[in-house]
């Protein structure tokens, strides 16, 4: 799947970077615009309103958790982002369904949801005890009245006063239903160029609860490292399949970079300078934080720590609310190449869960040819975070991040895996998402 780390460069004209000190008035993408964005560069999280702060959509109680549901189930996923301008607007949100490489599915919304096509979100506060004036939004979903009943990948959008066209930012997640089994391990890849540097994962799909007449056509499966969608993998083919059973073992089909443990940076106090942080400037209405430069990792070796795997979650040590009492800052960070110089022909990017896997504007480091190191600073609310940088080779049309020049990869990273199966019923128009797995790099290696 191609990774888009800047949707700048394609709409930067538009005005949609992520820039706090210009807020006078909301920007957002026409509709034709953000439907191509939505299609064209398959990634559904994004970002529209340059006075949206910090969105989030997870499993409810659990900021780091995947927003997946279960169909037909009390599950619910909980919804929360500031608005920077600092005044009540009516945001409401609505579903998309999509097929399993996320383009649009042929369907009525009338097929998929139960209930409202639009819910108002009408849970909101206003900051207090922070520099930084915003109001958070907050909603739980899916509520009584807008429920998917059908399972599959899904788009939350978020816009302004009904209209569809005034994106603020949307969010994917899914809704699985258990119809297959899935059972996977974790080796060592054969081929001995990337056996101290690659993971190998085999699994096998039973779908006896299906039976699907035709398994090669109407089964798909799709597997992510780290809930990431930029590089994840889609196409396999079984290599045997039998009684219901599809296996999927051959050598190359289902193997990724193990990476290196994620760097982080703890920002759950701003008076508090955590060992990553440089120094700080306290303003009367701001606040400044500059992050000690980095440097490349690639040769160093292997050590295990705990990380989260480029994840963040909002937290503070200050006993306030972190959702309306905690405050934002303007973050510095600085990374120095070898030799300090720039990458040739390559951009490098603040990569993770905050920056949207490279999808801000905001992500795209610039290099400081007086200092040596590419730098880039991002507005960001109290909180724990985990993030690497990565290139992209500019040559590269499918514009893959990679983590060789800078992080390096090892067989003994510890990753989170999670393997999709989709089906598709002869005749249908959408895709099915019918099991799931999820399991980690540590306890399943063989």
């Amino acid at each position: 799947m191609p990774f888009y780390p800047n949707i700048a460069e394609r709409v930067r004209s538009l005005q949609i970077g992520y820039n706090p000190f210009r807020m006078n008035k909301f920007a957002f993408l026409p509709a034709l615009c953000a439907a191509s964005l939505l299609c064209s560069a398959q990634n559904p999280d994004a970002v529209y309103g340059a006075n949206i702060g910090m969105p989030q959509l997870f499993l409810s109680g659990n900021q780091l958790a995947y927003p997946i549901l279960r169909l037909n189930t009390p599950d619910q996923l909980e919804l929360n982002f500031d608005d920077l301008e600092g005044d009540v607007k009516n945001y409401y949100y609505a579903f998309q369904l999509c097929n399993a490489d996320w383009t649009t599915a042929e369907v009525s919304e009338f097929d998929y949801i139960k209930g409202f096509s639009q819910v108002r979100i009408s849970d909101y506060r206003y900051s207090s005890v922070a520099l930084t004036r915003y109001t958070h939004y907050r909603a739980l979903i899916p509520g009584p009245d807008c429920i998917p009943i059908r399972s599959g990948n899904y788009i939350l959008k978020v816009f302004l006063d009904g209209d569809t066209s005034k994106l603020a930012f949307t969010r994917r997640f899914l809704v699985t239903e258990d119809k297959a089994t899935v059972q996977a391990q974790l080796l060592q890849p054969l081929n001995f160029e990337l056996a101290r540097t690659h993971q190998r994962i085999l699994f096998k799909v039973n779908t006896s609860a299906i039976n699907p007449p035709d398994p090669l056509s109407q089964i798909k499966v799709v597997v992510l490292q780290n809930a990431r969608w930029d590089n994840a993998i889609t196409g396999i083919r079984p290599s045997f399949f039998a009684n219901n059973n599809l296996e999927y073992n051959a050598e190359n089909d289902c193997v990724f970079p193990g990476g290196m443990e994620w760097r982080w940076l703890d920002l759950q106090s701003f008076r508090y300078q955590s060992d990553r942080v440089k120094n700080a400037i306290y303003g009367k209405t701001s606040t400044e934080i500059f992050v000690k430069p980095e440097g490349d990792r690639s040769r160093l070796l292997y050590y295990f720590y705990r990380d989260y795997n480029g994840h963040y979650f909002l937290q503070t040590t200050e006993s306030l609310n972190p959702w309306y009492e905690t405050d934002y800052a303007r973050v510095h960070f600085a990374y120095v190449p070898p030799g300090n110089s720039p990458y040739p022909d390559k951009d490098l990017f603040l990569f993770g869960q905050f920056t949207d896997y490279g999808g801000r504007d905001s992500a795209l480091m610039t290099f400081n040819a007086a200092a040596g190191r590419y730098e880039t600073s991002l507005f960001l609310k109290q909180g724990y975070y985990s993030y690497a940088y990565v290139t992209v080779d500019r040559r590269d049309p499918n514009r893959q991040a990679s983590f060789d020049l800078t992080e390096g990869n090892h067989l003994e990273t510890e990753n989170e895996y999670m393997i999709l199966v989709y089906y598709r019923a002869l005749g249908g128009r959408t895709d099915q998402l019918v099991g799931m797995l999820k399991f980690n790099s540590l306890n399943s290696r063989q």
